[in-house]
């Protein structure tokens, strides 16, 4: 055989072992690609509550309803174990829960259930925030929230939120935290203004939850309430310096803090937490003894803490916010 015939045989063998291992990666194409698919299909099978829309799954049957059944990520319990709603944009909480930017596209602005669980067996949903910019003015979708200041030279932590939780009549009652709900933190004005507009950041849910363990730690009334939680900008205008002793720069305007007060009995006002039997602003210091001890065991969380007393409009409480660094006053 000539060796021209040698070779030419030798280039037919190498050509058809070549198609036969390009095929092999064909095939491994498709395969990773059903499954980036199947990823992206599973993030998008939710029911966002309070609205009327519900990604339907394509592989389910016909009328069927299916969930995800995925697992909360440890990090979003918190040092509680209480939350109970992840919290953020959509494209980092679509990150978060497929490692793939592709599915935040499913995560529209809103309440979702993903049909994830907590440790105990509670809901735990996923609540994406309408970018900053959907704000017209100072308003948004005709919700009166006026406009953050921007000071010079503060720090990252003064930065205007990255967005809003839209807050309706029929998602106000959805737990956030074994203990508190959407509703718990809404501005106290334009109440018959539907969806209302509210900036909450996880880490105060999660400072509250450890509070109120802490207080049942040591045999006290624990149930905490909101006095005062977000406050848009143009409401807390309203009470700035004279007119009302809020700070220009207020944390409430920021998502991560509140005026709370412990009323395990439910009569509106501070519980007797010293055993003296009265409610004073003595009670309001014990509770602002149990939060500093919080923010001791958890530095990650420290921020402000401030008792204060009574007065013609409401009983003593405490302002607890997670700024990030330590302030008394």
């Amino acid at each position: 055989m000539s060796q021209r015939t040698h070779s030419l045989r030798a280039l037919a063998l190498s050509l058809f072992l070549f198609a036969v291992a390009g095929s092999g990666f064909v095939a491994a194409g498709f395969a990773k690609g059903s499954a980036r698919s199947e990823q992206v299909a599973s993030i998008a099978t939710t029911s966002t509550i309070g609205t009327e829309v519900t990604a339907p799954d394509p592989t389910a049957a016909p009328g069927s309803t299916t969930t995800s059944g995925r697992s909360v990520p440890a990090e979003w319990l918190g040092h509680s174990n209480a939350l109970r709603a992840a919290i953020g944009t959509a494209d980092v909480l679509g990150v978060e829960l497929t490692g793939d930017s592709v599915a935040a596209a499913s995560l529209g602005p809103g309440v979702h259930d993903l049909g994830m669980k907590a440790p105990d067996g509670e809901d735990f949903v996923v609540v994406s925030l309408l970018p900053y910019g959907e704000k017209r003015g100072t308003r948004l979708n005709g919700y009166y929230v006026g406009d953050w200041p921007n000071p010079d030279g503060k720090a990252a932590r003064y930065a205007r939120p990255a967005g809003f939780i839209e807050v309706t009549a029929a998602n106000a009652e959805i737990p956030v935290s074994r203990n508190f709900k959407l509703g718990d933190f809404l501005t106290h004005d334009q109440q018959g203004v539907w969806p209302k507009v509210l900036v909450l950041q996880p880490r105060l849910l999660d400072k509250l939850e450890l509070i109120e363990g802490a207080l049942a730690a040591r045999g006290l009334p624990h149930r905490l309430h909101v006095m005062s939680g977000f406050r848009t900008p143009q409401y807390n205008e309203q009470g700035v310096g004279p007119k009302g002793g809020r700070a220009s720069l207020s944390r409430h305007m920021y998502g991560d803090a509140s005026d709370v007060f412990v009323d395990a009995d439910g009569n509106g006002v501070m519980d007797d937490l010293n055993g003296d039997g009265r409610s004073t602003v003595a009670d309001a210091q014990v509770l602002l003894a149990v939060a500093d001890q919080v923010e001791q065991d958890h530095p990650d969380l420290i921020g402000g803490l401030s008792a204060y007393p009574s007065n013609g409009v409401h009983g003593p409480f405490v302002h607890v916010d997670a700024r990030g660094v330590k302030a008394r006053w």
